[in-house]
């Protein structure tokens, strides 16, 4: 839960990113639009004409695509702010040992840093929203409701990636998080196609990520559609995932700060 004094960290994380926002502008607005237009119109005309009347679960290709790409883009976000910043943090700019000499403590920043990414997988995910409206056929309240899970889904990246990160010394394994996680999840967890055309050893792993979830739900909401297995048990999952991210970011981030 929020404390005044992490609300106030926040405020800080806010007041910089005042000032630096335009370095996230083509992420955040330009690669929905190029995304949604190359992979889902450009690609997904070829896709629709070569399934003919057996459509990718009886949807055009963009309008199934739309909403996979919201929940992967907000993992991405989650991950990412979480990621570098929070080693800049601890490591470079070390704005964190100044914070500890003020009231603020390891919880407030936890909690400070994760309501700013809070803030920012809800707005990307309204971003991409509207591009879905205007380029997926997805309705208005389909669209709006499907930003919930899409930021559910960032916001568990989010508290784990801050939890591995505290535990680093250096951004070498950050690299590596990316390279062989983030990115195998955005390719093999259901944004581009069904998880059930991967091959038999893989399928069951690509159910076992968070983001097979966080797919799962965020189609669901956009299109109305069945999920493949009960919509809470998701929610759950993802739940826990950014619950026990929480509390290891606060351990992780304790044995760095608090001598």
């Amino acid at each position: 839960m929020a404390t005044p004094t992490s609300v106030r960290f926040l405020e800080g994380q806010l007041r910089v990113y005042r000032r630096t926002w335009r370095g996230s502008v083509i992420t955040t607005f330009i690669n929905p639009v190029f995304f949604l237009t190359a992979m889902g119109l450009g690609l997904g005309s070829l896709v629709d004409e070569g399934t003919g009347s057996a459509t990718i679960e009886g949807l055009a290709y963009v309008t199934f695509l739309a909403p996979g790409l919201m929940a992967a883009t907000t993992m991405q976000t989650g991950a990412g702010d979480s990621s570098w910043p929070v080693m800049a943090g601890i490591k470079w700019i070390r704005n964190y040992e100044a914070a500890m000499s003020t009231p603020l403590r390891v919880n407030d920043l936890v909690l400070g840093h994760l309501g700013f990414v809070a803030l920012r997988v809800t707005f990307t995910g309204a971003v991409y929203a509207a591009v879905m409206i205007a380029l997926a056929s997805v309705s208005v309240g389909g669209a709006a409701l499907a930003v919930v899970p899409a930021a559910l889904t960032g916001m568990a990246f989010g508290a784990v990636v801050m939890a591995y990160t505290t535990m680093l010394d250096g951004p070498e394994g950050l690299s590596s998080l990316f390279r062989f996680a983030i990115v195998p999840l955005f390719l093999f967890s259901g944004t581009f196609f069904p998880v059930s055309q991967l091959p038999d050893w893989m399928e069951p792993l690509a159910y076992a990520t968070p983001l097979w979830h966080g797919v799962e739900l965020t189609r669901a909401a956009a299109l109305s559609s069945d999920t493949t297995i009960p919509a809470v048990l998701s929610v759950l999952y993802l739940g826990v995932w950014f619950v026990a991210g929480t509390v290891l970011a606060v351990r992780g981030l304790r044995k760095r700060m608090v001598i």
